[in-house]
């Protein structure tokens, strides 16, 4: 190329510049033979950095040429390439006309061959700097000494060292009162011993289950109808009640020395319950798919068993302080009301509804552990009168839920899954089938109560509203109700928390009803 091609390009290259309308240069007649008009020329086409224009023009030799003014986003240069379709033999010929990188100078412009230019390479180049310098700050980062991270307490375990904080102080109260409350020769840490025992036991426990059951892939199933933001929990170990469950009971069997018939009773009728939980987490974690047994066998073989266990109470000979069975208890000025056959009936309601409510409440990390303890604690102390040994059995289990709290605590590491949700609530409903204080049952199970009851309002508001007005309506965002606290905005712990306080007061208050009606 000379320097008449080069007149020739600039020539061409901006002739649909000049004629646009949104032209940057004024309309006048352009004399490329000046050097400050090609001076102005250049010194736009560096200033644009991302333009491409495409221009053709005739030169004198009736010879078409296209040509490609682009430029690269690394730098502020501009290259033009040139398609020489001219030629004796209709041969092509290609070239780049570039400009100084990053500069406007008034020097000539040089051609070179297309197929000697990459213009890939400059990207290349400047990411292999990017990386050079990335590389170069991660090494500064590690000579320079950071601040030292402050150790932050998770609000899992500071959850969890409240509920002992509480449960702790009060069975050793309790126990320092207990002879004098229930007029009986108790042994020194009659509760607060079993308890201690089986939560060391249940948390040693969980440190080699948990990483056992993850390895062997089985992980909870996560309902589609449930809150978004329980998504980062898809893949969370259950079945957790194998490994805690047992450990309530065999503290209370060999620890506590128990042996009685009551004892005995309450212990089948939980492993009965983990055994129906244990076929429903099978088959949900079999058939990812699927979610377990459906959900009319699964209340039916609840009822099933809560009426074996009320034909085994009305069969065996149970001794109690009253010296005749079927009764309940009840405070001032009911006392004792005998129910006779009601009494089977209320027995099987109250096995299917407790293993219900435990698993409804199941929803968050901590949450059903931690309420089925204080549910079990103050159903201890309402049913010490009665029968002492289902106190410690009471005790135990409530130690094995603390324990495995340390590991459902949030995060979760592991889920009790129906397993632990259906053992719990069937273990509640023994201790209060054996001695009648189904009252007390109720009440320290306030928690459970309330999310059965915001299932059902939910589901009756649905269909009334669908018959009423044709559309669907709903009492809450979402039931049970936990997750309607979440879609309002409430954090898992706090609600956690909340649901603590509640079924604390709720404790206490079936522990008294269960003292004042013995």
């Amino acid at each position: 190329m000379c320097s008449s091609a080069t007149s020739l390009l600039l020539a061409v290259g901006f002739r649909q510049t000049l004629n646009s309308p949104f032209s940057p240069f004024p309309r006048r007649a352009f004399d490329f033979r000046h050097s400050h008009h090609l001076k102005e020329i250049r010194n736009w086409g560096c200033s644009r950095r991302r333009s491409i224009l495409i221009v053709s023009a005739v030169d004198e030799n009736s010879s078409r040429i296209s040509m490609l003014l682009e430029e690269s986003d690394e730098n502020f240069g501009r290259s033009v390439v040139v398609e020489d379709s001219s030629g004796s033999h209709g041969e092509q010929s290609s070239f780049v006309l570039s400009s100084n990188e990053g500069q406007s100078s008034d020097s000539d412009s040089h051609a070179y061959p297309l197929a000697d230019v990459d213009l890939s390479l400059r990207k290349e180049r400047l990411e292999a700097r990017k990386e050079a310098l990335g590389m170069s700050a991660h090494r500064f980062s590690n000579i320079v000494p950071s601040k030292p991270k402050r150790r932050r307490i998770r609000a899992g375990i500071l959850i969890n060292l409240g509920l002992m904080a509480f449960l702790v102080p009060f069975l050793l109260f309790f126990d320092w009162c207990a002879w004098k409350i229930v007029r009986l020769p108790l042994e020194p840490f009659y509760l607060t011993h079993p308890f201690l025992v089986s939560a060391v036991l249940s948390t040693c426990a969980g440190f080699l289950y948990v990483p056992m059951i993850d390895n062997m892939r089985v992980h909870q199933i996560l309902r589609k109808e449930g809150p978004s933001t329980h998504t980062s929990k898809r893949g969370t170990p259950t079945m957790g009640g194998l490994f805690f469950i047992p450990v309530g009971i065999i503290v209370a069997k060999h620890v506590a020395g128990l042996s009685s018939v009551q004892f005995y009773g309450a212990a089948l009728a939980t492993l009965a319950f983990a055994a129906i939980g244990l076929m429903d987490d099978a088959l949900s974690c079999v058939k990812s798919h699927n979610y377990g047994l459906p959900g009319w066998i699964k209340l039916l073989l609840q009822v099933a068993v809560g009426a074996v266990f009320s034909l085994w109470l009305n069969s065996t000979n149970i001794s109690t302080p009253y010296n005749m069975k079927l009764v309940v208890p009840l405070p001032q000025p009911f006392g004792l009301v005998h129910l006779g056959k009601s009494y089977l009936i209320l027995t099987a309601f109250c096995f299917a509804s407790m293993g219900n409510g435990v698993n409804l409440t199941d929803g968050l990390d901590g949450l059903a552990g931690g309420a089925a303890a204080l549910a079990f604690i103050g159903m201890s102390v309402a049913v010490l009168a009665i029968c002492p040994e289902l106190a410690v059995f009471g005790a135990s289990m409530a130690g094995a839920c603390i324990g495995f709290l340390f590991h459902n605590r949030y995060k979760a590491s592991i889920f009790m899954g129906d397993t632990g949700s259906l053992a719990l609530g069937g273990a509640l409903a023994a201790m209060a089938a054996c001695t009648g204080m189904f009252f007390p049952l109720f009440v320290s199970s306030g928690l459970f109560v309330m999310e059965v009851l915001s299932v059902i309002v939910q589901v009756f508001v649905k269909k009334i509203t669908r018959r009423i007005y044709g559309v669907t309506r709903r009492f809450f965002r979402m039931a049970p109700v936990h997750h309607h606290f979440e879609l309002c905005g409430f954090r898992e712990p706090i609600i956690v928390a909340s649901a603590y306080a509640i079924s604390f007061a709720f404790a206490l208050i079936a522990g008294y009803i269960g003292l004042i009606s013995a």
